[in-house]
């Protein structure tokens, strides 16, 4: 089967993740800006994965299994890079989802989408760096009155001193090191750098 042809369920396997990235090209190596502001030589593009809908039913099936044994009235996810992968988590959990939007440095909730206090929120994003935005998105559901139950990531490659204070699942594990851009080793090498992300400095 061809790339262009997965458009339908593969039943993939938590180990063939990563294979699957390396194929399409969602995992770049070379000298990337992310969407922190921090420099590192490789980049996770998810978006090249979950636009394939049977990569992504499968992506989204195997991270809702991962919370099972966890009750979950809603999935949040913010846009837009967790939003089509929210969506599938969701589908896969037989519940509802919702995607969170920046605003004002932040996130909130619109579009006439709610989170009914009490709620339990599974969070959802597709790359898990430095945790800004997931700390963001707790503060969002706590402000709501809400309570955030589990992150859901397809890839978490924190370094060592970064904690979620919430389960985190993931199919993909991978530490990779990221620079503050004064002090990038691959910036001192001269070599040039990419900012595939939607965002900087946050």
């Amino acid at each position: 089967m061809t790339v262009s042809e997965r458009t339908t369920a593969e039943h993939l396997q938590p180990e063939e993740v990563l294979p699957r990235m390396r194929e399409i090209g969602a995992l770049l190596e070379g000298h990337f800006q992310l969407s922190s502001g921090r420099h590192s030589d490789r980049y996770f593009q998810c978006a090249r994965l979950l636009q394939f809908p049977g990569l992504a039913t499968d992506i989204g099936r195997l991270l809702a299994e991962q919370f099972n044994e966890l009750e979950i009235d809603a999935v949040v996810s913010p846009a837009v890079g967790g939003v089509l992968l929210g969506h599938e988590v969701a589908r896969g959990l037989g519940r509802r989802h919702v995607f969170a939007e920046r605003k004002e440095g932040g996130f909130a909730i619109r579009r006439g989408f709610n989170i009914d206090k009490g709620e339990r929120v599974l969070l959802v994003d597709d790359v898990l760096t430095r945790g800004t935005s997931a700390g963001e998105m707790i503060a969002l559901i706590k402000s709501m009155q809400a309570e955030a139950v589990g992150l859901g990531v397809i890839v978490d490659r924190r370094e060592k001193d970064v904690v979620i204070d919430l389960p985190v699942a993931s199919l993909v594990q991978m530490e990779v090191a990221t620079y503050e851009p004064d002090a990038c080793r691959l910036c001192e090498s001269g070599l040039a750098i990419d900012s595939p992300g939607s965002r900087h400095g946050v």
